[in-house]
């Protein structure tokens, strides 16, 4: 079994994440969440990622609910940093009151007396980083947090926050058809010994194969309807992508999901892949890609098919990018 590092944690190179279960991607099926949420500890898992965005709440309470008689057996992390307003809506609060409250918040939900691994969920640009990261240090302190986390940071956001405390894993999206990570946030976690914590790693759900019409198969409310890549006028573009990729996997002698899990698992040792699912199928067939083998072909062929010159469309559209403090490649 191939496993990476974390901090002081030792964990199996492919974690799971949790967010599919109670958020974003069509309407949930608890019962069916459950069921694979207990069943992925039985295949290995032993790194599960939530946050209190996820539902507000409920995706915690979910891994709170079905999995805290077995706490012990994997290394646990959520995010605070996005909240819900007054209003109802979502909100990004970076400050050291709503940390600290999110955080007692999460405690309880996920019944548990300390949280692993605790992330700024994003960087809130009316807050020093200083100050939040402060505040998330004084966590660790108190016991109620083992070590903490950044997602969708920049590498100076990374500097300036590891000399307030040590960050032991900082997490973005990252596949082969997100690639602002390689700008520089790669270097700088492996020059700190910051783990990478990947997620979206299936491309949300295109590098599966499994997608082919987003305007019929995804629901009104699934966030992907508001993502450029996704739109009508460039998604068949990225579709053209997928027939040579097959071919590499079929190659390969694993699925479409499996390589593009493989591919991230050969970049660099300290990249850890969160694939999320509710279905029990798909969590099986993720985890089977930590035995997957690519040649260095395979993997320079993988590159040149599926990178940000093949790729149509952004990441984000234009309202959401303000959030993100991550480097962008120029255009």
């Amino acid at each position: 079994m191939k496993t990476r590092k974390l901090g002081h944690f030792t964990v199996n190179a492919i974690g799971l994440g949790c967010m599919s279960m109670s958020h974003a991607y069509g309407t949930p099926e608890p019962v069916e969440a459950e069921r694979t949420l207990a069943a992925s500890l039985d295949l290995g898992y032993n790194f599960l990622d939530t946050a209190y965005l996820y539902g507000f709440g409920k995706n915690e309470e979910l891994l709170g609910r079905v999995l805290g008689p077995r706490r012990k057996e994997f290394v646990l992390a959520s995010k605070c940093g996005i909240i819900k307003s007054a209003e109802g809506k979502r909100l990004i609060c970076g400050t050291p009151r709503s940390i600290r409250e999110t955080c007692e918040g999460s405690l309880q939900r996920l019944k548990t007396d300390v949280i692993d691994l605790y992330y700024l969920h994003r960087r809130d640009f009316n807050v020093p980083i200083e100050d939040s990261v402060g505040e998330l240090g004084r966590l660790v302190e108190e016991g109620k947090v083992q070590t903490i986390g950044l997602s969708e940071v920049s590498a100076e956001t990374l500097r300036r926050a590891h000399k307030v405390h040590p960050i032991t894993a900082l997490q973005t999206e990252y596949s082969l058809w997100s690639r602002n990570a390689e700008i520089a946030v790669l270097d700088a976690c492996l020059e700190l010994g910051t783990a990478f914590v990947a997620f979206s790693p299936l491309a949300r759900g295109f590098l599966t194969g499994k997608l082919q019409d987003p305007k019929t198969q995804l629901e009104a409310g699934d966030i992907r309807r508001g993502m450029p890549r996704f739109y009508p006028e460039n998604y068949p573009k990225n579709l053209d992508l997928l027939p040579a990729y097959n071919r590499i996997a079929a190659e390969v002698g694993c699925t479409p999901a499996q390589l593009a899990l493989a591919w991230l698992l050969a970049k660099q040792p300290h990249v850890i892949p969160i694939p999320g699912t509710r279905h029990l199928a798909y969590s099986q067939e993720n985890f089977g890609a930590i035995d997957v083998e690519l040649s260095s072909a395979q993997m320079i062929a993988l590159d040149n098919l599926i990178n940000r010159s093949t790729v149509a469309g952004e990441r984000y559209n234009p309202p959401t990018q303000t959030e993100i403090d991550t480097e962008q490649f120029p255009v």
